[in-house]
């Protein structure tokens, strides 16, 4: 049994692997977001709420002591200062494994039309962003995997296949329960893909961009 923080427990690639934990393992699971009202712990036994912000340092590191696992799920345009809180929280706590969903294209690595494409939907604040918050998490002592998912679907499969940092991404999307089932994996053993940045994507989805945009 593992405890896992999650961070932006909220979202629905989080809310996917926060079942997916539920039905698989035995980890105790605590759920980091802003506005914890709006979930709701379907096991009390193994799901503790914390009403949080990840740039709320004191709070955040009080939430991480104790843990085995940090998993951010984190969005927004600061999200390079949650990242430097995150590291900042789990230096002082001691803890050292992360896994950190981030975005295809922060190092330019998607090829062809496809990443002409991305960059024309990403730039501007968003791709920049990212990049930088994953530049912060790759610059820590962590022992951290960086997730860089295709465009996403809520397909319910479990279908991809990964690129590793400096490999051309494949793919142009894959589902949101794709990541989640590959996060709740790596939390199942820590040792896997440790200090890799990781492109998720299905296989054989190629094209100029996602078939359904």
């Amino acid at each position: 049994m593992s405890n896992v923080l999650i961070l932006g427990a909220a979202g629905k690639i989080a809310r996917l692997a926060t079942q997916l934990f539920l039905d698989r393992t035995d980890d105790k699971l605590t759920l980091y977001l802003r506005r914890a009202n709006r979930l709701t712990a379907t096991d009390e036994q193994r799901e503790k709420l914390i009403d949080g912000d990840t740039i709320d340092e004191a709070k955040l590191t009080a939430a991480v002591k104790g843990q085995d696992v940090v998993y951010a799920n984190l969005a927004g345009a600061n999200i390079e200062a949650q990242a430097k809180s995150v590291v900042k929280a789990m230096d002082a706590a001691n803890i050292k494994r992360l896994i950190w969903i981030s975005t295809l294209g922060i190092y330019d690595e998607v090829p062809g039309k496809f990443g002409q494409w991305n960059h024309q939907m990403l730039d501007g604040g968003y791709l920049e962003t990212y990049a930088a918050a994953a530049k912060v998490i790759e610059a820590s002592d962590l022992d951290y995997t960086i997730v860089r998912p295709a465009w996403l679907t809520n397909t319910d499969e479990i279908d991809y296949e990964l690129t590793q940092k400096g490999e051309p991404f494949k793919g142009t999307e894959v589902s949101r329960k794709s990541i989640a089932d590959l996060v709740v994996k790596l939390t199942q053993d820590p040792t896997q893909e440790v200090h890799h940045s990781i492109g998720v994507n299905k296989a054989n989805t190629d094209g100029a961009k996602p078939a359904w945009y």
